[in-house]
């Protein structure tokens, strides 16, 4: 693989997934653009990842509460509110995320996750993030499931303005 002409700091590889799909959606070849995705694993790493990539144009994709780190080493920063599970449960809405838990085998155990006390009576949008962010690789997997269930014109902004950016 030839040296990247640009790279995409993200948080971690649900992030990568996410971006990875959505770039398939929309017809891009990234890495045929001289375009990398690079998972640092949290937003802590951004300064040994930005030093990594030496000469290559660095942007960024960050949660909000992880943002200020970001932006004090990069200039185009994409900011995902609260994080990328949010923003994706927001443009999908509840409801169809329901239905694609559902198609996955998932709703079950999201009803144990309502059924339990310290989530009863919290909005399903806190709880579905929750469910995401639990189950080992169910943020991935979901990063991918969300993306290709999204309508295009419904896609985040932080995903459509960075993919637009590169």
């Amino acid at each position: 693989m030839r040296t990247p002409q640009t790279v995409v700091l993200v948080e971690g590889t649900s992030d990568l997934v996410a971006l990875e799909t959505l770039a398939l959606r929309r017809g891009r070849d990234l890495a045929a653009e001289g375009v990398a995705i690079d998972a640092i694993g949290g937003a802590q790493a951004v300064r040994r990842a930005v030093a990594r990539h030496d000469g290559a144009r660095v942007v960024g994709l960050v949660d909000a509460g992880e943002s200020t780190g970001f932006r004090l080493v990069l200039d185009d920063v994409f900011v995902c509110d609260p994080d990328l599970e949010g923003e994706l449960i927001r443009a999908l809405g509840a409801d169809e995320v329901l239905r694609v838990l559902d198609a996955h085998g998932d709703l079950g155990p999201f009803r144990t996750l309502q059924r339990q006390p310290s989530w009863r009576g919290r909005p399903v949008e806190e709880q579905l993030r929750r469910f995401m962010g639990s189950g080992g690789s169910r943020k991935i997997q979901y990063a991918r499931h969300l993306v290709e269930a999204l309508d295009l014109e419904r896609m985040p902004a932080p995903l459509d303005l960075l993919l637009a950016a590169l």
